[in-house]
């Protein structure tokens, strides 16, 4: 009894600690939602205010569907995020269960080479990325941005999913092989099945910097045809005047995409954030 109420406080502590950063979190976005549904006005005016009978206006999203293309640019993010997320977990454990299952010299040297690339930025190479995407004409392409994604998320989800996989029972792995199972059936039926919550974590990692990335669709492709929705979402913002309207509805939309992966993928992923803390 007095081990459950000295750990009451801590409880309630910790609660609160979570409600307030999850508060904080979501302050930002709550703003930009009400705000794409009010008028011009009612925006500079009453900023924290949800959207009332007089203030409600739809006009940012009028504008954002008449103006420009927005359906192209949102195929165009939805094209380049799945593309490098596909590419991204499929090498991503390929390259971890390579390092987990396997032995060899050098195996030490390779893991910390791979996690050289979670702390080095990418964007500090972005002079001689833009001129290998230009030797190999690929500026203006999907292709680009997927490549230099694919690059950017496999230091980290190698990362986790090496860590991950080291912890497959070696006997179940071995059953297999007995029972005459290729190293690559061994891969995709034994192994990958008990890393999907490693898996989903990776994705939402993943997903969540290459869809809100602006500085390589600006840089690699800014045609027409290759914008991205964050690119996109520049047009309403000029030098001298910012339709905050279209801003905000733009960027509400923006939202849809990974506020629905994370209701898919939201059990395994704290599944696979909570087996990591265990570890």
């Amino acid at each position: 009894m007095s081990r459950a109420t000295a750990s009451l406080p801590r409880t309630v502590g910790a609660h609160a600690a979570l409600l307030a950063y999850t508060a904080i979190a979501l302050f930002p976005v709550v703003v930009i939602v009400i705000n794409s549904f009010k008028s011009r006005n009612a925006i500079f005016r009453t900023p924290l205010s949800p959207p009332t009978s007089e203030t409600f206006d739809l006009i940012g999203y009028t504008m954002v569907l008449n103006q420009g293309d927005f359906f192209l640019y949102f195929q165009n993010s939805l094209i380049v995020t799945v593309a490098s997320l596909f590419l991204v977990l499929l090498f991503g454990a390929m390259a971890a269960f390579a390092l987990s299952e396997y032995r060899f010299r050098g195996n030490t040297l390779m893991g910390l080479y791979l996690a050289l690339g979670i702390m080095i930025p990418i964007r500090l190479g972005t002079v001689a990325i833009l001129q290998l995407m230009v030797a190999s004409g690929l500026v203006n392409t999907l292709t680009a941005l997927v490549l230099v994604y694919t690059a950017q998320g496999l230091p980290l989800a190698v990362f986790i999913l090496s860590e991950f996989m080291k912890q497959v029972s070696d006997d179940l792995k071995n059953a297999g092989r007995i029972d005459g199972l290729s190293e690559y059936r061994i891969f995709f039926r034994l192994v990958l099945p008990l890393v999907r919550p490693s898996m989903a974590t990776v994705a939402v990692f993943t997903m969540i910097p290459i869809w809100n990335d602006l500085w390589f669709p600006l840089i690699l492709a800014p045609s027409e045809a290759t914008k991205t929705i964050t690119l996109g979402a520049q047009l309403f913002i000029g030098q001298y005047v910012t339709n905050w309207n279209a801003v905000l509805a733009a960027l509400s939309l923006a939202i849809l995409p990974v506020l629905v992966l994370y209701l898919i993928f939201s059990r395994q992923l704290i599944r696979g954030i909570t087996s990591g803390a265990v570890k």
